[in-house]
């Protein structure tokens, strides 16, 4: 599902979310830039040991509903996240892998296109340690954010490759992806919403990228608020915090 934005106030900024919110809701949340900090490589993010706390006691207070929806692989969570979210869905790959909580990991076979692209793009960029190939189980990744002067030339190669061999281009913060088309987080935020736990309750969907807008729509949609973190953006979220420390902040005042 592609994000339609029509707020006519793209450019007035959003209240912070209300307490109470989380009544009776089900959870859904980004992992960088929301619950982590982002760090000049992927694998660089930081998992403190408040924010484990605070996982930790989700599943209680919102009976199960709640989920980790991101870009990297289900793998990838895991390895941050551990035993932590062991009763928690998890959502990867932006939305091609879905875990129910205490389930497997559905998803589809990784085209051989993918593997190709990732030849050329470590071919391209590989001597240059300012720039990230981050190989996913779905996609792969340039990060450019320690050399921002090739994002041009990033985003042409990522694009060839996505017109040729039918695959998505997903641009982020300072980096750019080549992954499986037919998905995105809106539409692993609505599968979930249709069965247990989080059948018949409004969803909050917390995230803070341009890939995270399809589930701020999906949460709209079915009843439910998407919540910004960052710099006020035209956005289809209902409310905004100013980073990932003051979403903590108010989760450990609401969860």
């Amino acid at each position: 599902m592609r994000a339609a934005f029509t707020d006519p106030m793209a450019h007035q900024d959003l209240p912070p979310p209300p307490a109470g919110l989380l009544d009776d809701a089900g959870l859904f949340l980004d992992f960088d830039g929301t619950l982590v900090d982002l760090a000049d490589r992927p694998e660089g993010v930081v998992v403190g040991d408040r924010l484990r706390a605070l996982l930790a006691r989700l599943p209680d207070r919102l009976d199960g509903r709640v989920a980790i929806v991101s870009g990297r692989s289900v793998a990838q969570i895991d390895g941050f996240l551990g035993d932590t979210i062991a009763r928690f869905a998890v959502v990867g790959s932006h939305g091609a892998e879905i875990r129910p909580a205490g389930g497997t990991t559905l998803l589809p076979d990784r085209p051989a296109s993918l593997a190709a692209a990732e030849r050329a793009f470590a071919d391209r960029f590989g001597d240059d340690p300012r720039v990230v190939i981050e190989s996913k189980t779905l996609g792969v990744a340039i990060h450019y954010r320690g050399a921002p002067e090739v994002e041009q030339e990033a985003h042409a190669l990522v694009d060839a490759f996505a017109q040729r061999d039918g695959l998505t281009a997903q641009g982020g913060k300072m980096m750019i992806e080549l992954r499986m088309d037919g998905h995105d987080k809106g539409t692993a935020i609505a599968t979930l919403c249709e069965g247990p736990p989080f059948a018949g309750h409004a969803p909050v969907f917390v995230g803070d990228d341009l890939t995270d807008e399809p589930g701020m729509v999906v949460a709209a949609h079915h009843g439910g608020v998407g919540i910004l973190i960052g710099p006020m953006r035209d956005t289809a979220a209902a409310y905004r915090l100013d980073d990932v420390a003051a979403f903590l902040d108010w989760l450990e005042l609401n969860a």
